[in-house]
């Protein structure tokens, strides 16, 4: 790893605070990224590298047949390591200005439906009762009800839970700090899982701030809420993608279709912009078509 690649790196972790996963795909982005201008150029460093290399470099990634999303993301990748390497001076053109991203067909969030939901949460509640089942569940609704990332949920602390408010105050991307209400009958649900979790902290004999805890009582990692997620959504989905952003999809989709003003959506999920939220119109629109077809005697 060079320096350039190490100063990059350090600058996600420790001032734009990016998610481990962010900062991983970032970090295989840009190995891939030097080893071509080792390879092709002979080039130790991306200050050296003029567009028409960075260009070589996305052709021949399209040419060896990658999706344009996953090349989008590797430019997304590099622009903002050539905007870091402009801001810290080590150069003085940022040559990702004269480099076009491919177009891409826009692709719907996958979701799964309220039925498919309601279906998930009764196969879930039937299972036997203990701690892990009911934190398994809860995660799952948690996800469902308030739209957060897998960061952000793992991130969420104790504290960060008013009940007396009915609020969940999220700390989201780029340090943004925003506020989810929530109903009467979740805080019920909450409050029982907190007298549960500090329970079963005391039988761990460990303590911590963050609200969901793992099963050895200590802070949950991605990889382990992802299982819990994916093995659960598999029991009523057949979808190609059953992460815990699928929940995140599947409850702005739901908002949506039950009358949600979309900025207020916004403003929940947490989005900078207006045009990443309104991508789940379409997935609206498509149910509407389908209501057309199935009511309209002339369809």
């Amino acid at each position: 790893m060079n320096s350039e690649h190490e100063d990059f790196i350090s600058y996600l972790r420790h001032e734009k605070r990016s998610s481990e996963h962010t900062v991983t795909a970032y970090h295989t982005d840009l190995k891939q990224f030097f080893d071509y201008l080792e390879q092709e150029y002979q080039l130790q460093s991306p200050a050296e590298a003029s567009h028409f290399i960075i260009r070589s470099w996305i052709v021949s990634l399209m040419e060896q047949g990658l999706d344009p999303r996953s090349v989008n993301r590797k430019i997304t990748t590099l622009r903002t390591l050539y905007r870091f390497l402009v801001r810290s001076g080590k150069i003085q053109r940022n040559p990702m200005l004269k480099v076009q991203a491919p177009k891409t067909r826009k692709k719907l969030p996958e979701y799964v439906d309220e039925q498919k939901m309601d279906r998930l949460f009764a196969l879930e509640s039937g299972e036997e009762y203990n701690f892990e089942n009911f934190r398994n569940l809860l995660i799952l609704d948690f996800f469902y009800r308030t739209g957060v990332r897998l960061s952000e949920l793992i991130g969420l602390k104790v504290s960060d839970v008013n009940l007396y408010n009915l609020t969940i105050t999220v700390l989201g991307k780029r340090n943004k700090v925003r506020q989810i209400p929530i109903t009467l009958s979740f805080k019920n649900l909450l409050e029982k899982y907190l007298a549960e979790r500090e329970a079963f902290l005391q039988v761990q004999g460990t303590t911590h701030p963050y609200f969901f805890v793992g099963n050895n009582g200590n802070q949950m990692y991605p990889g382990f809420v992802y299982r819990i997620v994916k093995s659960s959504i598999s029991r009523v989905s057949t979808g190609q993608k059953r992460s815990p952003h699928v929940l995140r999809h599947s409850f702005a989709t739901a908002m949506l279709n039950h009358g949600a003003d979309i900025n207020a959506i916004k403003e929940i999920l947490g989005h900078s912009s207006l045009a990443a939220t309104q991508v789940y119109t379409h997935n609206s629109i498509e149910k509407l078509k389908e209501v057309y077809k199935q009511a309209f005697p002339k369809a």
